[in-house]
């Protein structure tokens, strides 16, 4: 018996013992959570004050604080202020049906519509019109909705930063909250408290690249406090959080005109394209004037399975016979073709089912000649000629398989940046295809089988040709400035490495260009206001349809601009949408 009471007393210190120990643990952790670990808690560095406050207030953002984004004449890309109306939920149920009655009349909405939106508000929002616009309102628009002293419905001065009319989508990108990029890529930032993981950051486009240098110091907001059910706690009054400081948010200057971009679009749009890009450079500067993208893209309409968020003028497609380029320059170079020389085309090369897009055959032609008119079989016989890794080298000295865009690393506190986020490089063989196989050789001389290239290499291609071979990156920004509009960086041009084409080649390739509208395959832009040059393509694709290309340059006596139009996967049978694109984006360059 005694032995059994001693083990019972045993027993029960035991538990009494693992009882207190589990109860200090549980108290431990508490003032971890409540006290120590209350700004950084967890591995992820949640700051659970900051969590908490955000869980019981609901409010408008009035200014994202990021920098701001500008054309090249520091028009905003990004959003411009407007005096808007705002309306919170607390104006629900204690309608003054009066003063409705002068609100409508002040906005010029239909009464019951306006009664009827207000009452239905269940999170902070603006009023916008039927284009999804804030509506902006005047001065005196302003002045009158405040006195009418309406609960919940005030204007306020508000910046949105994507507008339902915004340009350059796809270039500029969109800002989202991803908590995992942030603990990923932020892990300082964080640490410092700089942002918090549900702080928005750029997901892509100039957004994503240049999210380091357009972090703010923290956005400009509208709040009230709410019970655990979500209605409003009336005796707090509504609170304005904003971030006062001299020198940020930084914002940046692209090379962007906005003018022309929305004109590109407008075009695009017109000619009935459903999936390309358009590409226009200054010839000298190798700065984007306009770079534009379909299918159509707003950053509160992201189709994943679509992708219209992808910019598709640094993504690589098939280029078809603008590819003829590289190839012209290597005969040419590698002194195996002179551009006089005579080739016979009866429309198909004999064997692999190789045929021109031409029938009939072109007949006697001169290399030159062939250029201009798109010759398949001639240029698969001249490429033939060349050496195993000749086509290769020349797309390398053209710019055609690397990434174009302006780069640098270091760059600030960045390892390495790249002003275009996600750039595709170029590519002319797969990695397990032969170089030497004939079949395979004749395919890629006209642009198909392995050969991708991007419209903005291509661009760059042509800009490299007109300056005689010299290979220089693309800008797309050129400065970023402080929030007092004092110069905080300015990006010098940059020549790309490695070895280019010679002079010579260059010029000879300028005359064979100017040929293809004179006499060849772009002799609709003849017309035009200035004298054109360029190259036509027309690449197969896998799933049976064609991407229709131009790559070309105008004044062709004083190159100044450089364009390129792709149409993506338009049907065989279907009219050519890029020829009238280049024309009117020439025609207005052109006006003086």
């Amino acid at each position: 018996m005694k032995k059994d009471a001693n083990g019972s007393k045993r027993r029960i210190f035991f538990v009494l013992s693992l009882l207190v120990i589990t109860w200090f643990a549980l108290l431990g952790r508490l003032i971890w959570i409540q006290v120590i670990g209350v700004h950084q808690f967890s591995k992820h560095q949640v700051n659970l004050v900051a969590e908490a406050v955000s869980q019981r207030k609901q409010g408008v953002t009035l200014h994202t604080g990021r920098g701001d984004i500008q054309d090249r004449e520091g028009r905003s890309l990004t959003g411009s202020e407007v005096s808007g109306l705002a309306i919170f939920p607390l104006a629900r149920g204690r309608l003054d049906e009066q003063k409705v009655t002068e609100l409508a009349s002040i906005l010029r909405m239909r009464e019951e519509n306006l009664y009827n939106w207000i009452s239905e508000v269940k999170s902070p929002t603006f009023a916008r019109n039927s284009q999804g616009k804030i509506i902006s309102l005047s001065e005196e628009q302003s002045l009158a909705i405040d006195q009418l002293a309406l609960p919940g419905v005030i204007s306020l001065p508000v910046t949105e930063r994507y507008q339902a009319d915004a340009v350059a989508t796809q270039l500029i990108g969109y800002i989202s909250q991803n908590p995992d990029l942030v603990q990923r890529e932020y892990a300082e930032e964080l640490k410092k408290g700089e942002i918090t993981r549900n702080t928005l950051i750029g997901a892509s486009g100039l957004e994503r690249s240049f999210e380091r240098l357009l972090q703010g110091v923290g956005p400009t907001t509208v709040s009230y406090f709410v019970d655990g059910k979500g209605n409003p706690l009336n005796g707090l009054k509504a609170r304005l959080v904003e971030q006062e400081n001299q020198f940020y948010p930084l914002s940046l200057r692209t090379t962007i005109d906005k003018s022309l971009q929305q004109k590109v679009e407008r075009w695009m749009k017109e000619e009935g394209m459903n999936l390309g890009s358009v590409v226009v450079l200054d010839a000298k500067s190798r700065e984007v004037l306009a770079m534009a993208s379909l299918p159509e893209f707003h950053p509160s309409r992201i189709d994943m399975e679509r992708g219209n968020w992808v910019n598709r003028a640094i993504k690589q497609t098939v280029p078809g016979s603008v590819f003829k380029t590289v190839v012209a320059a290597a005969v040419l170079e590698e002194e195996v073709v002179d551009p006089d020389e005579t080739f016979v085309c009866d429309g198909h090369y004999g064997k692999y089912g190789f045929s021109c897009w031409l029938e009939e055959g072109h007949g006697e032609v001169t290399f030159a000649e062939a250029f201009a008119h798109s010759c398949n079989i001639t240029f698969a016989r001249a490429a033939l000629r060349l050496q195993p890794g000749d086509l290769e080298k020349y797309a390398e000295k053209l710019g055609l398989t690397g990434q174009v865009g302006w780069q640098q690393a270091p760059f600030f506190k960045m390892d390495s940046f790249r002003q275009f986020d996600g750039e595709d490089r170029g590519q002319i063989f797969s990695s397990y295809t032969s170089r030497n196989d004939e079949g395979v050789l004749i395919q890629t001389a006209i642009g198909q089988r392995d050969v991708q290239m991007t419209p903005l290499q291509a661009a760059n291609m042509v800009a490299t040709i007109l300056d005689g071979g010299k290979k220089e990156e693309v800008r797309v920004v050129k400065e970023i400035r402080y929030k007092t509009g004092s110069l905080f960086h300015s990006f010098d041009s940059h020549e790309i490495e490695g070895e280019s084409i010679d002079r010579y080649t260059a010029y000879q390739l300028r005359q064979m260009m100017e040929s293809v509208v004179d006499e060849g395959t772009g002799k609709s832009l003849q017309d035009a206001t200035w004298n054109l040059a360029g190259k036509t393509g027309t690449a197969q694709t896998n799933n049976g349809k064609n991407n229709q290309w131009f790559v070309g340059y105008g004044p062709a006596e004083a190159p100044q601009y450089v364009i390129v139009v792709v149409a993506e996967q338009e049907p065989n049978s279907g009219r050519n949408k890029v020829m009238p694109i280049v024309k009117k984006v020439m025609n207005d360059l052109a006006m003086p």
